[in-house]
């Protein structure tokens, strides 16, 4: 038997669900939800859907809708997926899980409540390469980790539109970037408690829309007139097992060219797995750089985005339990909030 499952946000980044829950073969793709009648129009004829609303709560009342994905703004993620589940579906909700704490708090107790799966948008938990790298962590091969960096260091990729409206998006590049390497790092770490975040952002460059000769993604309703998100944000966060991590992420920052890394230190070795899949180890009294042997050492975006979508379906139909649980947003929803906390009070914040 087949799972139904709507849409709710049909801009850019729904695509990658869309696919994937077209080439699942558990799922029928029966609904989407977007405000923009046009975009409906169209998308709803390129995927074959026919049950189209500009009004999410109506998507909801259709009892035949067994999972939706939430992919709008960042500040109605928290708003819908509640909804969702008092509305008895199962939700994929795209990173980050809501704007506030609080919000991320009330999602959690709606799944309590409800009994409902709440799976966050954590995607790089579901890449391959993550997925190899964990099982090597999980069996010891790097010993205990007591340190991880990461980045994602854009020089011009400010999106605009409602990325760069901090009403919408509850910030820039650590709320849309960052969420993805802290989680990640966090995650491969073995999700320790954080115990303090110290953090900086900065807003010095603008949105950088006056450079020429070198393209960006922009957003469907890219402006380049507003902007009040900042440029750059890194932090240090320390755990209650004395690990730390360091990250920082741009928008827009005068780099020679732009840089995703990944690292992780252990007591028997170390690991990067951005921006490809590599990991050292010691033998016979000499450092060894190993590379694992797979078709992607790298973020395949489609790929880790079908492994994702695949995964929620597996928990919706056998009630398996979510490797990205709504606890988990919860907690990174704390570092994100205290990040932006230490940069506004220029003090370091504790958990």
């Amino acid at each position: 038997m087949t799972i139904k499952v709507g849409v709710i946000g049909i801009g850019s980044i729904s695509d990658m669900h869309i696919q994937a829950y077209k080439k699942n073969t558990q799922v029928d793709l029966i609904a989407f939800c977007d405000l923009s009648e046009e975009r409906l129009k169209e998308k709803g004829e390129k995927y074959d859907v026919e049950n189209l609303y500009t009004n999410y709560e109506e998507l909801l009342a259709n009892d035949s809708i067994d999972a939706v994905s939430i992919c709008t703004w960042n500040d109605s993620h928290a708003k819908i997926a509640i909804k969702a589940l008092e509305a008895g579906k199962h939700v994929l909700v795209e990173k980050p899980l809501s704007m506030t704490v609080e919000e991320a708090e009330a999602v959690e107790s709606a799944v309590e409540k409800t009994g409902k799966i709440l799976q966050v948008g954590f995607v790089r938990r579901h890449a391959d390469n993550a997925h190899v790298l964990k099982r090597f962590i999980d069996d010891g091969e790097l010993g205990e980790i007591y340190y991880a960096k990461a980045s994602i260091l854009r020089r011009l990729g400010n999106p605009g539109g409602w990325f760069s409206d901090i009403s919408k998006s509850g910030g820039g590049p650590l709320i849309d970037l960052g969420v993805h390497m802290i989680d990640i790092s966090w995650y491969l770490m073995g999700r320790p408690k954080p115990v303090s975040v110290s953090g900086n952002a900065y807003k010095k460059l603008g949105n950088r829309g006056h450079i020429e000769n070198l393209s960006f993604y922009k957003a469907a309703d890219y402006d380049p007139a507003h902007n009040d998100v900042e440029d750059l944000s890194n932090a240090l966060i320390r755990f209650e097992n004395g690990a730390s991590l360091y990250v920082d992420v741009s928008f827009s920052l005068h780099l020679k060219q732009e840089e995703t890394k990944a690292q992780l230190f252990g007591e028997k070795g170390g690991a990067e797995i951005e921006p490809g899949l590599s990991i050292v180890t010691e033998k016979h009294n000499t450092i060894l750089n190993v590379t694992p042997q797979m078709d992607h050492l790298g973020f395949d975006f489609i790929k880790a985005f079908t492994n994702e979508i695949n995964h929620f379906v597996e928990c919706v139909k056998d009630g398996k339990e979510t490797i990205a649980p709504v606890s988990d947003g919860v907690e990174i929803m704390r570092i994100l909030n205290a990040v932006y906390e230490s940069a506004e009070t220029g003090k370091e914040v504790y958990l």
